[in-house]
């Protein structure tokens, strides 16, 4: 396992081992030792599992209270997957990362708790898969806007396309509107 850290260092590039023939692959995408051995000693709640089609963009998601870690990957097609650091005694506050994760490059980025999650859609479909060290509390959800200028996020959507986006996620709140982290 190669674990790279981005320009926000606590977010980290996972690449697993992948070992594969003719009959195709098998990879380790969790292990508790080898995680723990690189500083993550992590307690996994729930697993999650979602499907979206080309041009869905999911996010920018957070849970002001339980905040979630995420250990993110796509098992069919490929995503654009971002974090945002919320966490205000931060030097990269307000600032992304984001990745390219697919089943072909088997990748998986770690998302810590204190930073917004979201992803877009590249391929005709994708799935996508997550396991988070809190569970899900619907009441301390919060979404920031995909397209916060202060963010400026860039999204590698084409110039002549809209992204399809759930209700709540269109209705997300402005980033310096937004409940943030200490």
């Amino acid at each position: 396992m190669n674990i790279e850290k981005l320009r926000i260092p606590e977010v980290l590039l996972i690449t697993p081992r992948v070992f594969g023939d003719s009959r195709g692959f098998f990879m380790e995408s969790w292990n508790q030792r080898q995680f723990a051995e690189a500083g993550l000693k992590l307690d996994f709640v729930q697993d999650n599992h979602s499907r979206s089609q080309q041009g869905v963009l999911r996010g920018l998601h957070y849970q002001i209270q339980q905040p979630q870690g995420k250990l993110v990957r796509v098992v069919s097609g490929a995503v654009f997957d971002v974090a945002v650091d919320l966490r205000r005694s931060s030097p990269t506050f307000g600032q992304w990362v984001g990745a390219t994760l697919s089943a072909e490059n088997h990748q998986m980025l770690w998302v810590p708790p204190g930073f917004a999650h979201g992803f877009y859609v590249q391929s005709d479909v994708a799935d996508f898969l997550y396991k988070t060290t809190e569970f899900y509390v619907p009441e301390a959800e919060r979404c920031i806007i995909w397209n916060d200028p202060d963010i400026a996020i860039t999204w590698p959507i084409p110039a002549d396309s809209t992204p399809q986006l759930a209700a709540k996620d269109a209705a997300g709140s402005a980033f310096n509107k937004a409940d943030t982290y200490s």
